[in-house]
């Protein structure tokens, strides 16, 4: 029988977008199934691999995408979330690949299934770009999302404190008021796949934070504060206001543990 980590491991290195996408799909279903053995033979690779295009940029060489309804506008704007939902499907994949065996079968199952939503809105992405005449890899592309995977693979409470906790949680605070300008553009397609992803990723902190405070109870330590030492150490930027105190407070992140720090 194929490990689960071997599985894992090809997906990770799998670097044409679409085939990633379904390979990500192929090992949550796998998994589900009882067709991957819990085991963990090989390592997760330093990085992913990655298609030629798009080019990656340090985010202060990034054009400005603007907030006009232009539709060279649109683009940029869909090309940014599909980036960000290309780059998850491997932060979910190497999650459960890099601590599964720490964490146990209930963690990779979680993770897996998260990496499953990111390549679906990964694909719903990819085609509302290909209906605008566009395509992923068209234009310039954050280069800096896998830094904090890189930052905190020693380490799983630091890992799911940046990850889900940080990252993902901002995307709760700012996927409203895209959705109401997607909408308020008559988008009513784009504002529907923003809504599915508004509420996959709720699920998706949720599933970071309960793991995180499982595992610093089981420690005995305190989450919220453990939660805030770890953010100060890996987490380079800051974390700014307004936030979607509603949505986070839906997946377990109360403002116990960000209000201290937030900029």
């Amino acid at each position: 029988m194929t490990t689960v980590a071997s599985a894992i491991r090809a997906a990770l290195l799998t670097a044409d977008p679409r085939a990633k996408a379904m390979a990500a799909r192929d090992v949550a279903r796998g998994w589900r199934l009882g067709r991957l053995d819990f085991a963990f033979d090989v390592p997760m690779p330093d990085a992913p691999a990655r298609p030629d295009a798009p080019e990656l940029l340090p985010p202060n060489r990034m054009p400005k995408r603007g907030k006009g309804g232009s539709e060279r506008g649109r683009i940029a704007l869909w090309h940014s979330l599909a980036h960000i939902e290309f780059v998850a499907i491997d932060l979910a994949l190497d999650m459960a690949g890099r601590f599964g065996s720490e964490m146990g079968e209930e963690f990779v199952s979680d993770f897996l299934s998260v990496a499953a939503d990111e390549a679906m809105h990964f694909a719903l992405l990819d085609r509302k770009l290909r209906a605008l005449g566009s395509s992923y890899g068209a234009l310039p592309a954050h280069g800096g999302l896998w830094q904090a995977a890189a930052a905190t693979k020693h380490d799983v409470a630091a890992r799911l404190a940046v990850v889900p906790m940080v990252l993902e949680a901002r995307g709760l605070d700012v996927t409203p008021a895209t959705l109401q300008r997607v909408r308020s553009q008559g988008d009513e397609h784009g504002a529907r796949i923003l809504t599915r992803i508004l509420a996959d990723e709720i699920r998706h902190v949720a599933i970071g934070t309960r793991h995180f405070v499982a595992h610093c109870e089981k420690s005995g330590e305190s989450p919220e504060n453990r939660w805030k030492s770890l953010v100060s150490t890996h987490f380079r930027g800051a974390l700014k206001p307004p936030f979607n105190d509603s949505a986070r407070l839906a997946a377990g992140l109360s403002r116990d543990f960000y209000a201290s720090l937030a900029q």
